[in-house]
């Protein structure tokens, strides 16, 4: 699954999640926009919080709501469960479960 902070309509950036079924992965992948565009996107959609230019945190509850209504896998909730667990067994999982820690790579021009 990937997050996406990319330029929309009118030059406004736009978050948005993509490759919802593929949860072997879990990245923030920013288009040509600056951090501070990232970082204000990513909070005013709810999604998450940039930390720095490689560190995203990744609000778990508002990534789940905006992926699962669109998941075509029918073990996608088994798979999620699993992800998270994976993530906490890393330590990628915040204490209260609520974020989850990800690493932040470039699309521009992808």
């Amino acid at each position: 699954m990937i997050v996406e902070v990319i330029g929309g309509a009118d030059e406004h950036p736009q978050a948005r999640v993509v490759d919802i079924d593929d949860l072997g992965r879990l990245h923030l992948a920013l288009g040509e926009v600056t951090d501070e565009e990232a970082a204000e996107v990513l909070e005013r959609s709810g999604l998450g919080r940039l930390q720095d230019a490689e560190t995203a945190f990744l609000d778990a509850a508002a990534l789940r709501a905006a992926a699962e209504p669109r998941a075509t896998a029918p073990d996608w909730a088994a798979r999620w469960d699993a992800m998270v667990a994976g993530a906490r067994s890393k330590g990628f999982l915040s204490e209260d479960g609520a974020s989850l820690q990800v690493h932040v790579v470039s699309a521009a021009g992808a």
